[in-house]
């Protein structure tokens, strides 16, 4: 072979190497890096991060520094003859795997330095080396919430709390359930986010946030990742809260179970959530009771849970401004027919409720949208005694474009009955519904139009008349009285609640789906004022769901809801001690008005993170900010500092300190039982309110009306149902107390 070709030189490499093998002493390189050599050391590996750090010359933290999952840092290894094979002995060397590559032939493993030695000896390991924390490509101060940030943070005020109180989540856990959190084939990955700062995880370079997303059940491979977008709002607000993720995809069942799983304690295997937020909705959940969803937030509350869910996209206006996105009727009303196309001898429901009679109900389908009528009825689940059936006809009546004709007694023992229909043409249509009664008795029911926001231009029956109910869409476990239902406000508007944020009151006439047997009825209606709140919508995102002049926009009440979530994580942190009730006053109690729009619409209003971590009494029991942040007591100090200073005392060079004013406390001297009995629809109350300074006036609340003056004696008409009064002692300095004194109460019609 010629002396300079490729062959000779490798020829005389392999004896070179050959030689230095058969010398004694000779030492074969070290899989290790140089870095981790070093960090092998037994003295080396004893020694805290930052002393690792320092003896290895690399950054505590940030670009550059060692990749650390607590204890452990992340290495890489090259497994030529097959990484996926190599898994099971790197696992029994210690190791931690967080990533496989077939293609690359590398695994990912998080490691204790003092087991570094033991990866490295394996003979499947060709090198190892550690991975350095990248460049994340993020504007300077943008590190609390990554690139992008929700406009929330402004419209809520929670960059106001921040200022003040200077916290960010610290200490707690905002679980969110959605469709999927790293499934789909969006413009960025959650890899993309950890690395942009938008997301926390090992590879961040934000100081507090390398804890990564805990998933506990991914969604389905065509999920939407609107979880992930959830999340992203939750961390642009309470950046260094922990977060964690679980479908709500799968069914109704599982939807349950992973809530309690996102709440159960980290030792138990859940994620330990203080807050859970979630946007999804099934069609079957009940109209008129508590479904299993609903009852799993029951519990989780009950163990301590501040429970948030998306209020719907489902409000509909027509060309008249009527509110159209449901109809319910106090009871089935027999036509006397049906129209040609259904069965001879069968009983329809009569829509209108004049003395005249209409076996069908128009509505206006958009060109290529999607009729989804929601047809419910009041019988308890797995007590069924009725079986009513949906028909969508055409515009004549004449024939049958769709059907929903479930087996409601002999079959699936759930009074619901969804029908769907695509209008194929590219002008509207009008079809026509009509609800058979094929067996059973003639209770109240209620259809709701589930459009998402649009589709339906028109209907029938736009207005409530003769005791039907025209407009209400909010249901299912968002009608509960333990979640709390977010409306949506565009982030340029904080005067307007969107038109398709969905619309209460709901209405419960029986106990909650709690076993196989049916629930109870309740003694009385109970209507339960939703939603609850409101918060952004259509702020930005890396990804989600729409792009508008360059940014990525996520629109929707599924967007509300986990920034209002994430600020009842701010109030945690500030006082961990609080009750999910208390989170929810203090939202509620400070929420600032939305324009003109009513409590259906808008809920208490907007929510103010910065008015409602100030309203919390007594000093923070967490976070680093001020230890008194009650406005209360800011008012009362702003009071005292506009007084003239008191003169010097003799001796003395200045004035005397300015005492501050005692803050008056509220008690009721006298109110009625918490449960009323009233012969007719109302009845006339009184109350007496006292306080410890005699001269204090005081203030009142009456359900989610704003609090406005009131005197000592007060009496007032109160409708049937459950009511809450929250009272405020106000001293003659003009400051309040920071706890208002509460009574709950019902009102029954009596027999």
């Amino acid at each position: 072979m010629p002396p300079g070709s490729a062959l000779a030189r490798l020829s005389l490499a392999l004896l070179l190497a050959a030689a230095l093998l058969s010398v004694p002493g000779a030492a074969v390189a070290s899989p290790l890096s140089t870095p981790l050599e070093v960090l092998a050391e037994p003295e080396v590996a004893e020694k805290p991060p930052a002393a690792q750090a320092h003896r290895l010359g690399l950054p505590v933290e940030g670009p550059g520094s060692l990749v650390r999952d607590g204890g452990r840092v992340l290495v890489t290894a090259r497994i030529p003859s097959g990484a996926l094979a190599a898994l099971p002995a790197l696992r029994q060397a210690g190791a931690r795997v967080v990533s496989a590559s077939a293609r690359t032939q590398t695994a990912t493993v998080a490691i204790s330095p003092s087991r570094l030695e033991a990866v490295a000896a394996l003979p499947e390991v060709s090198a190892v080396w550690q991975l350095r924390a990248p460049v994340a490509f993020t504007p300077a101060g943008q590190c609390e919430g990554g690139a992008t940030i929700s406009e929330g943070l402004n419209q809520l005020r929670v960059s106001d709390a921040r200022a003040s109180f200077e916290l960010r989540g610290k200490g707690q856990t905002i679980g969110v359930l959605s469709d999927s959190f790293d499934a789909a084939e969006a413009a960025t990955t959650a890899e993309g986010d950890v690395l942009s700062g938008d997301l926390p995880g090992l590879a961040g370079t934000c100081s507090g946030q390398q804890l990564p997303v805990d998933v506990l059940a991914e969604g389905p491979a065509n999920g939407g990742d609107e979880g992930r977008a959830m999340l992203q709002i939750a961390h642009d607000l309470a950046p260094h809260a922990n977060l964690a993720f679980a479908t709500a995809f799968e069914s109704e069942e599982s939807f349950a179970h992973n809530i309690e799983a996102l709440a159960r304690p980290v030792s138990e295997g859940g994620a330990g959530a203080g807050v859970i937020v979630d946007d999804v909705a099934w069609f079957e959940e009940p109209f008129f009771q508590d479904g299993p969803i609903a009852v799993a937030i029951d519990k989780v509350t009950a163990a301590g849970v501040t429970y948030l869910s998306a209020a719907g996209n489902d409000n509909l206006f027509d060309s008249s401004g009527n509110r159209i996105a449901s109809w319910e009727a106090p009871a089935f009303r027999d036509s006397g027919g049906c129209p040609a196309a259904i069965a001879s001898g069968s009983q329809c429901m009569d829509f209108d409720p004049k003395p005249t009679s209409d076996d069908t109900f128009g509505i206006t389908v958009e060109p290529h949208q999607t009729l989804t009528v929601d047809l419910q009825w009041a019988e308890p689940w797995d007590g069924v005694a009725t079986d009513l059936d949906a028909y969508l006809l055409s515009g004549s009546g004449a024939k049958i474009l769709a059907k929903s004709t479930e087996a409601n007694i002999s079959g699936t023992q759930r009074p619901v009955e969804v029908v769907q229909w695509v209008n194929p043409l590219g002008s509207a249509q009008t079809v026509q519904l009509a609800i058979n009664r094929r067996l059973g008795l003639t209770p109240r029911l209620k259809f709701i139009l589930l459009q998402n926001g649009g589709g339906v231009s028109e209907t029938e029956y736009p207005k409530s008349s003769g005791g039907d109910v025209v407009g209400p869409a909010i249901y299912g476990h968002a009608g509960s009285e333990s979640a709390i239902a977010v409306a949506a406000v565009p982030y340029g508007n904080s005067s307007k609640v969107e038109p398709y944020s969905s619309r209460g009151p709901v209405t419960h006439l029986y106990g909650p789906v709690e076993g196989p047997g049916p629930a109870l009825p309740l003694a009385s209606p109970q209507t339960i004022a939703k939603p609850d709140l409101s918060a952004t919508d259509c702020g930005a995102t890396t990804f989600f769901a729409f792009l508008s002049a360059g940014t990525w926009r996520f629109c929707g009440t599924s967007a509300a809801a986990p920034h209002a979530a994430a600020v009842a994580a701010l109030l945690r942190e500030a006082k961990p001690s609080l009750s999910p009730q208390q989170v929810r006053e203090a939202l509620m109690e400070t929420a600032a008005p939305v324009g003109s729009f009513p409590a259906d619409a808008a809920g208490a209003g907007l929510v103010d993170a910065s008015a409602a971590i100030a309203s919390l009494p007594g000093p923070l029991e967490g976070g680093d900010g001020p230890s008194e942040p009650t406005a209360a007591l800011e008012a009362a100090k702003a009071t005292a500092g506009s007084q003239p200073p008191p003169a010097p005392a003799p001796g003395t060079t200045g004035p005397l300190p300015t005492p501050t004013p005692s803050l008056p406390s509220t008690s009721f001297l006298r109110h009625p039982s918490t449960l009323v009995n009233a012969r007719g629809r109302s009845i006339r109350l009184t109350f007496r309110f006292g306080s410890d300074q005699p001269a204090a006036g005081f203030r009142c609340r009456v359900d989610r009306r704003p609090y406005r003056e009131c005197p000592p004696r007060f009496v007032l008409r109160f409708r049937l149902g459950r009511h809450v009064l929250r009272v405020r002692a106000e001293n003659a300095q003009g400051a309040l107390d920071p706890t208002p004194a509460v009574f709950r109460f019902r009102v029954e019609r009596s027999g």
